[in-house]
């Protein structure tokens, strides 16, 4: 009964409390705009407005290698990185889209690491493959990258088990090879492109140099 009676007694008074805060004027707010309904843009350092993540549309790659079927899981995989963290939104070949993404696998190399007088022990997959992004509207482009990956495999007297284990070493090299990428392109959103540096030699063959589009990334981005 007591502790019914305190109970009251504490309620009663929270509440004399609260009228009494009121109506001295007293009011508990949150510092800042608070939230809105449907989200606002984050102003940047400068003042401006951040500009929302870009909708990115990823097309199916071009294979130029001798290895079939590989357009098509490195761009499932380069698709899966970029939605996973490229700081853009990926969308479908039909839905509007700012930016376009374009690759194709270069070539792919399967050397010997470790072999005896008659037999290969190890190989090791070296895959190299470019791509670059346009802007949907103007068709400029506002970024490239050429980047490769290698994975090693066992190799034993199975033929068969060794596909097998070069089919693996070729797809772990695609998903680093995209991880890879969508870090590169989450770095240029936030920093913007790198500074064109003076050339010092002449690229490898078939490999030109990557040289990412001033001008179309600051005409995308409105700098």
């Amino acid at each position: 009964m007591r502790c019914r009676y305190f109970c009251l007694l504490t309620f009663y008074f929270c509440l004399a409390a609260s009228f009494l805060l009121a109506g001295c004027g007293y009011q508990f707010q949150v510092e800042g705009p608070g939230p809105t309904i449907g989200g606002s843009s984050v102003p940047r350092a400068d003042g401006r407005p951040a500009k929302p993540p870009p909708r990115i549309r990823i097309m199916n790659f071009e294979n130029r290698a001798f290895e079939p079927n590989l357009e098509i899981k490195y761009t499932a995989y380069t698709r899966h990185e970029f939605s996973a963290g490229s700081g853009a939104i990926v969308v479908s070949q039909g839905a509007p889209a700012d930016l376009i993404l374009k690759g194709q696998v270069l070539s792919v190399q399967i050397p010997s690491v470790a072999f005896t007088k008659t037999d290969t022990l190890e190989s090791r997959v070296t895959v190299a493959v470019k791509v670059f992004v346009e802007d949907a509207t103007t068709g400029k482009v506002v970024w490239d990258r050429y980047a490769s990956a290698s994975s090693e495999f066992f190799v034993t007297n199975d033929l068969q088990f060794n596909r097998v284990l070069q089919t693996r070493a070729l797809e772990q090299a695609g998903r680093l090879i995209a991880e890879d990428l969508a870090t590169q392109f989450m770095n240029f959103l936030e920093v913007g492109p790198e500074p064109q540096k003076p050339a010092t030699g002449a690229p490898a063959a078939g490999m030109a140099p990557s040289v990412p589009s001033q001008s179309g990334f600051q005409e995308f981005y409105g700098k």
